[in-house]
C-alpha cells in the first residue's frame, strides 16, 4: 500500500506515508474522487498505523515470511482439497452399501 520495501525503516515508511496522504486525503481530491480517494487514504493510513508501531511491524513482518514460505507438499495438498471443496466428496456416500 506504501510503496516500501520490506526492510524500510521507520523515516522511509514515514516519508511514503506522507506523500501518499497528501496525494489521496479526501480534503485534497476533487469532489468526484473522494470516495474513492477516502477508501484509498483509509488503507494508507492502516497500512502506516502497522508499520510504525514496532509490535504491529514485527507481527505483520512475521505473517509476511510464513505467507511467502514455499508450502510443503502436505500444506499444498490440503490447501488444494480445501479450495476446491473435495473435503465432502463421498460424505454422503455409504460406502457399505454404495460399492455394488
Amino acid at each position: 500500500v506504501l510503496g516500501v520495501p520490506v526492510s524500510a525503516n521507520g523515516s522511509e515508511i514515514k516519508a511514503a506515508y506522507r506523500r501518499l496522504a497528501r496525494t489521496w486525503h479526501p480534503d485534497v481530491v476533487s469532489v468526484n474522487q473522494k470516495e474513492m480517494s477516502a477508501d484509498r487514504f483509509m488503507r494508507i493510513q492502516a497500512a502506516y498505523s502497522t508499520l510504525s508501531d514496532p509490535n504491529q511491524r514485527a507481527d505483520y513482518d512475521r505473517n509476511l515470511r510464513r505467507w511467502n514460505r514455499p508450502f510443503t507438499t502436505v500444506e499444498a495438498t490440503a490447501t488444494a482439497v480445501a479450495s476446491y471443496g473435495f473435503s465432502s466428496y463421498g460424505a454422503n456416500r455409504n460406502w457399505e452399501t454404495d460399492q455394488c
